[in-house]
């Protein structure tokens, strides 16, 4: 199990990724313009990879991109498939090469690496890859896809009732990445939890009815990542924000991981970020150690 950060990490672990496929490479598209990306996945066709690619059927500004990418990927030799119609978006990243699964939560763009807060997710769980690989097989041919593993999170199908169980599950702390939680049965688990001395912090937003629960804007960066980083131990990384919409009316995707390693460095990775959202005054309040960590990670 990895972790990548972005955007401390850029374009070189997919690059590698797609670089280092030997049979196949399975690709979810939301948006994409990564040059040196199209160039490799065009080589790993050259090399004799199968290259799948599902690419979103609609994206708020960018349908004529997506009709471009298309024909350039099909051009290349790329096995291109359109996503249904039957939800609003289809709005998941992910990578599948070989016998590797990338979940990200960033799309393939110069923007959301480059200078964006976001994280991705790498496993070779045997498990994991075949319950993927079993999504992008239903999405790609239309079919209708059944969950069959509680560690990859599918809305709508199977969101909404495994990130319930992620949050109820918070013991200590429960640290959010989120651009706007307002889903009212997530804010009630949310607010459950922090009255039972869980310590819920969120950089982001939260609607109206999450009033209580301490959220912050992410500084010096844009955030384009939905994540959750519970007890130090165990992680969500995806494309689903606690809202309603994003549970039950789109195609998003991400993965429960329990790993301790991984949970620790997004543990680590968010508190300096949080850090970075204090005042002078409030780090002083802090003290002087807390201080030195605020310079530090400016």
């Amino acid at each position: 199990m990895k972790l990548i950060i972005q955007p401390d990490d850029g374009e070189t672990p997919l690059l590698k990724a797609v670089r280092r496929a030997r049979t196949k490479l399975d690709i979810l598209i939301f948006r994409f313009d990564l040059l040196e990306l199209e160039k490799a996945l065009e080589a790993a066709v050259g090399r004799g990879v199968v290259v799948r690619a599902l690419i979103a059927h609609t994206n708020r500004g960018g349908e004529k991109r997506l009709r471009k990418l298309e024909l350039k990927m099909l051009g290349a030799g790329v096995m291109v498939a359109r996503t249904a119609d039957d939800l609003l978006r289809y709005h998941g990243k992910m990578l599948i090469a070989d016998d590797e699964l990338f979940v990200f939560g960033f799309n393939f763009t110069k923007l959301d690496i480059d200078r964006s807060r976001s994280f991705g997710i790498v496993t070779k769980e045997p498990r994991l890859v075949k319950e993927a690989t079993a999504l992008f097989d239903a999405d790609s041919t239309r079919q209708p896809y059944s969950p069959g593993h509680d560690r990859l999170v599918v809305s709508p199908e199977s969101s909404r009732r495994i990130l319930a169980a992620f949050i109820e599950g918070a013991r200590k702390q429960l640290l959010i990445y989120d651009g706007k939680i307002s889903d009212r049965g997530m804010l009630r688990l949310l607010h459950a939890r922090a009255k039972e001395g869980v310590d819920v912090r969120v950089l982001g937003k939260v609607g109206k009815a999450g009033g209580g629960i301490e959220a912050r804007k992410l500084q010096g960066m844009r955030l384009h990542v939905r994540a959750m980083i519970r007890d130090g131990s165990a992680a969500f990384v995806g494309s689903q924000s606690l809202r309603k919409l994003e549970l039950d009316g789109r195609r998003e995707v991400g993965v429960i991981v329990s790993a301790p390693a991984v949970a620790g460095r997004m543990q680590e990775v968010f508190e300096a970020d949080w850090l970075r959202t204090l005042s002078k005054s409030e780090a002083a309040k802090l003290g002087p150690e807390h201080a030195r960590s605020v310079k530090a990670a400016e």
